[in-house]
């Protein structure tokens, strides 16, 4: 399981750096897509396999359905690692999250975050005041 926060920088060819503690849980290569909220998400192949097989059951008669499927799919990259253990994000994705010098690489359970720096504290931040109601609200839900 995937968990914590680093800070880390992208470089000029957009190379980062992802900690060692994930690396051995990520294997060689990784799959780099689009997420949720403005960030980049980074799946091991088998987890990425079973997010794709999730995706496959979406009704395609469904227009919402495929055009989620398609933002995720279309914008999806293998990547390996380096001797550095960096991984290259496709200009596209750098561009898509908006990452700058100062990124945090976090690790969110099944999957890691890549964010630009200020998006991720304007996110801590709505996400401090709305925690205990989201909170009840989830707990309700799974109860």
């Amino acid at each position: 399981m995937f968990m914590g926060e680093y800070d880390h920088s992208i470089d000029k060819k957009g190379r980062i750096i992802i900690p060692v503690k994930y690396r051995e849980e990520l294997g060689a290569s990784v799959i780099v897509c689009r997420g949720f909220d403005g960030c980049l998400n980074v799946y091991s192949e088998e987890r990425w396999a079973v997010v794709c097989e999730k995706l496959s059951t979406l009704p395609t008669t469904r227009a919402n359905a495929r055009k989620f499927v398609r933002s995720i799919l279309t914008k999806a990259q293998s990547c390996e690692f380096d001797a550095q253990g960096r991984i290259l994000i496709p200009a596209s994705l750098v561009k898509l999250a908006d990452l700058q010098k100062a990124c945090k690489v976090v690790g969110v359970g099944q999957h890691v975050e890549i964010w630009s720096k200020e998006r991720y504290e304007a996110m801590e931040d709505e996400q401090d005041e709305s925690f205990e109601e989201g909170a009840e609200t989830l707990m309700e839900l799974t109860l």
